[in-house]
């Protein structure tokens, strides 16, 4: 990414509200429903952060197991066709019907970043089922070196769900959806989108 472009990104990102950014954390943290797109595009990602690795780990006492993990070969299932070229940001996890019975979640997730430092890295993560909120998390990295590859541990206390819950989840496949948005000092730079299977 050339300083170029990065400045008129800065210069952009001065303008008006009504013209840019519109997105900011307070409003996605009000998002009642999942949404059917995405909230920025591709190229406003100009620290050029990539994900490389991410593992799910069950944290329960006495249950200490990997989940899923990229590194180790564990692949997601496949995105739905209409997705398009935005497959690269729309992820399907088809975790089973156990996956329900763990209370507590630990994710590492690897990432690069470019020639910017990066200050406040915040991920704000929001779980829907039926277009009604189950819980939504908020992570912030208060600053990333450039040119670095790194590593963030998340810790997540999932909700308790009751039996009835848990049997509509294990019978709606895709249903349960998720919404990832990533801002840099307040600034939406990424979204992914996300979509659970819980049956069999």
């Amino acid at each position: 990414m050339a300083a170029v472009e990065y400045e008129q990104w800065q210069e952009e990102s001065a303008q008006p509200e009504e013209q840019m950014y519109e997105v900011s954390p307070d409003y996605v943290n009000l998002l009642p429903a999942p949404t059917d797109g995405f909230l920025c595009e591709l190229e406003h990602n100009v620290y050029n952060i990539q994900f490389v690795n991410f593992k799910i780990r069950c944290l329960d006492e006495g249950n200490h197991r990997v989940v899923f993990d990229l590194g180790a070969g564990d692949l997601p299932s496949p995105p739905p066709p209409d997705v398009g070229e935005d497959a690269c940001r729309f992820i399907r996890y088809h975790f089973g019907p156990e996956f329900l019975e763990i209370q507590n979640i630990g994710t590492t997730l690897e990432f690069t970043n470019g020639d910017y430092e990066v200050q406040n890295f915040r991920m704000i993560e929001r779980h829907y089922f039926r277009d009604q909120l189950i819980t939504s998390y908020d992570f912030t990295m208060p600053f990333v070196i450039p040119n670095t590859r790194n590593t963030w541990e998340m810790i997540y206390t999932k909700p308790e769900l009751s039996e009835e819950w848990k049997e509509a989840l294990r019978s709606s496949p895709w249903e349960a959806r998720s919404d990832s948005f990533y801002f840099v000092d307040g600034r939406l730079i990424m979204h992914n989108r996300a979509e659970y299977n819980y049956g069999p």
